[in-house]
């Protein structure tokens, strides 16, 4: 049918010479669609309707844990090729294979739980897959456990981890670290002991180390198989930083500014890949009164200010610092004073001093009225003697004796005796 369309087609074209030859042009692609259409077909639609061979044609598949290489034996004419790992975490990791080539390499990834390798070719248009199970060669529960590292001081990394539940007495284990590259790989240098178990491992020489570095633990026993425990770290991720360099810290009428340095890490990192919290104290009698931590970034230019407090009040500012993207903080800085060395009388101070004044002035106003009531007691005014040539001109101070006799009964009455001045007469000549 497509031959008899295409040969009308044809007479068509020859018939009228005079098409435009743009017409011409679309009718060849046109045609050459209609005879091969399968062309059009993808590469993924085209192994859909290749047919799958049984697993009786097998590919020697071999898989090397240690520099996670998938191989298989070549045969001819392979034309297409996927390598799928099965991992329990992350899923599926597919790597496309090249034509005559015959292996995957994986990157590095924790192979302590078990994966599943998958091949897929295309040889003499037949699809051949085959999948291998690697497990944890050892017994089950005798892998090291609760593995960790730390880098700190920006050049010295500890690494623990403690013995397996099931494993023997004589278990003793190794650490290996390896960079991403696969060049590199190192034995720890000075392990740590528990009864003569290594449980730890420190390294003072990090150099040679990539971002990503790959950490095995496995071991040895006279009694049973050893599991391996391996993982994948980012270096960055397990750094704690230490405290920013000089601090300082400068006041002014209003304000108070804060200044410090980013410190040294592993790795040369911008301002924006740091953070800090800032721990800003006052001073009391009583104590430090503790305030709410500030988490300034990295971006700010490694500064904060904030309201100058009371003149005489005493502080102290402690930093510490964490990666931008992760709030794993490292230690406090040493404090960092400012303000004046007298601590600033509180509120509480100054009510207890008023209270205490008011007390007293109090105190002292009572115990001088009662003495001078006491003192008027014991030594009542002396009255003065009538002065009667003066009554008459001062009348309204006049003092009467009988204002002041005694009361009957308790004293003898005095008589009064006047006494009167007589002018002598002169002597007669």
């Amino acid at each position: 049918m497509w031959e008899r369309q295409a040969a009308a087609w044809r007479n068509t074209a020859l018939s009228r010479p005079s098409v435009n030859p743009l017409c011409a042009l679309a009718m060849a692609v046109l045609l050459s669609m209609l005879l091969v259409p399968s062309l059009f077909l993808t590469q993924d639609q085209w192994d859909k309707h290749l047919p799958t061979v049984e697993q009786n044609s097998s590919l020697n598949m071999k898989f090397d844990p240690k520099t996670t290489k998938l191989t298989w034996d070549c045969q001819e004419n392979t034309t297409y090729g996927e390598c799928v790992l099965i991992h329990k975490e992350k899923g599926q990791i597919k790597k496309k294979v090249k034509d005559k080539e015959c292996q995957c390499t994986f990157q590095d990834c924790s192979l302590h739980g078990g994966v599943t390798l998958t091949v897929e070719v295309n040889i003499n248009q037949r699809r051949i897959s085959e999948t291998l199970v690697y497990l944890n060669p050892g017994g089950e529960g005798t892998a090291a456990q609760n593995f960790s590292c730390l880098i700190y001081n920006a050049d010295f990394m500890n690494c623990t981890w403690a013995k397996g539940q099931a494993a023997p007495n004589d278990v003793q284990y190794f650490l290996y670290i390896r960079d991403s590259k696969k060049k590199i790989e190192r034995e720890c240098p000075h392990y740590l002991k528990d009864s003569g178990t290594h449980v730890g491992c420190h390294l003072q020489d990090l150099s040679g180390l990539t971002s990503y570095s790959y950490f095995l633990v496995n071991g040895t026993s006279q009694e049973a198989g050893i599991q391996f425990f391996d993982s994948v770290l980012l270096l960055k991720e397990i750094e704690q930083y230490n405290p920013p360099n000089n601090i300082t810290v400068h006041c002014n009428e209003s304000h108070c500014f804060i200044r410090w340095e980013k410190p040294r890490t592993r790795k040369t990192l911008s301002i924006r890949e740091f953070q800090y919290q800032l721990d800003i104290q006052r001073q009391s009698n009583t104590g430090s009164s503790r305030n709410q931590l500030i988490v300034v970034s990295g971006d700010t230019g490694n500064k904060y200010s904030f309201p100058r407090p009371g003149l005489r009040a005493k502080h102290t500012v402690k930093i510490r610092t964490a990666d931008a993207r992760k709030a794993h903080w490292g230690a406090w800085s040493q404090p960092a004073e400012f303000g004046s060395a007298e601590p600033e009388s509180s509120l509480v101070h100054v009510y207890l001093l008023v209270v205490l004044g008011t007390f007293i002035c109090g105190l002292t106003i009572s115990c001088l009225f009662k003495r001078f009531l006491g003192m008027h007691r014991l030594f009542p005014p002396i009255p003065r003697i009538k002065d009667k040539l003066n009554d008459s001109h001062q009348i309204d101070h006049q003092i009467l004796w009988e204002k002041f006799a005694h009361d009957v009964g308790k004293g003898d009455k005095e008589e009064v005796l006047a006494v009167e001045e007589v002018a002598e007469a002169p002597a007669n000549a």
